[in-house]
């Protein structure tokens, strides 16, 4: 009876606490195992907390509406469960966000092991600062953070964890590394739309500036969400040669993209 007694009264391991989004979003110390453990909708409130909470002290109070786009789409899809490859590569991505606001606070040295926590510490510092109002220097400093931080996920999951992407999952992901490689090489797409666009649109060359600064805009969840219903559907398509390149993604996603570009704009 007595042991009994004592092991009710014993203290519940950090590990076993479920913290709400309220509460992860104050303390900016919710590891992605935490997190992991979140569903979507509780992970897109969780972000939203953050960007209009701590996040809003250092002018972040928006840059990240597109990875809400991302979740809103898991969510309303029901991926990324809890313990999935999806859910601990997202887990990480949040992860790191979260522990670089809170280094840019001046709140913690201590990214969790996650070294996309530093360089989202680095550009919320140097976008506090005022440094980033070039679009070109901007996008490539985020797309960079952004990067680190899902690589660190993907190695939680597949390193840690032993998961593997499904043949859908490794083909969606695809469109989100070539979103990044966007971000962190504007140049480069713009030449690729100049060079390509008669072939995809032809009112693509005259308006591919603006187009560019709306798919990559930061700010911005609905190019992300629509993004993400395109390529999940893509996805689940068998490919014949089993990869598509850069130039490939460009044909598939930009033309739709460009029509949802110009039904809003």
């Amino acid at each position: 009876m007595l042991a009994l007694v004592a092991g009710l009264l014993a203290p519940v391991p950090a590990s076993a606490v479920v913290r709400s989004p309220e509460e992860c979003a104050a303390s900016l110390d919710c590891t992605g195992a935490e997190i992991d453990r979140m569903s979507m909708a509780e992970r897109l409130e969780f972000l939203r907390l953050v960007q209009s909470g701590p996040a809003a002290g250092l002018g972040a109070s928006d840059r990240w509406r597109n990875i809400e786009g991302v979740i809103s789409f898991f969510r309303d899809r029901g991926l990324g469960a809890p313990g999935t490859w999806v859910s601990h590569v997202d887990a990480g991505i949040l992860e790191g966000i979260e522990r670089g606001v809170a280094i840019a606070l001046g709140r913690s040295t201590d990214g969790f092991g996650n070294p996309g926590s530093v360089r989202w510490a680095d550009y919320l510092t140097r976008l506090h600062r005022g440094e980033l109002t070039d679009r070109g220097a901007h996008d490539r400093a985020w797309g960079e953070a952004e990067q680190t931080a899902t690589d660190h996920g993907v190695a939680v999951a597949e390193r840690e964890h032993g998961l593997r992407q499904t043949a859908v999952e490794r083909r969606f992901f695809l469109f989100s590394e070539f979103y990044r490689w966007a971000l962190r090489n504007r140049p480069a797409v713009l030449d690729l739309l100049l060079l390509h666009a008669a072939l995809l649109n032809p009112v693509l060359v005259l308006r591919r500036v603006p187009f560019v600064d709306w798919f990559t805009d930061v700010r911005e969840s609905t190019p992300s969400r629509k993004g993400c219903e395109m390529a999940y559907a893509y996805a689940q398509l068998d490919p014949v040669n089993g990869a598509f390149s850069t130039l490939d993604l460009l044909f598939a996603y930009v033309p739709e993209l460009f029509e949802e570009f110009q039904a809003t704009h």
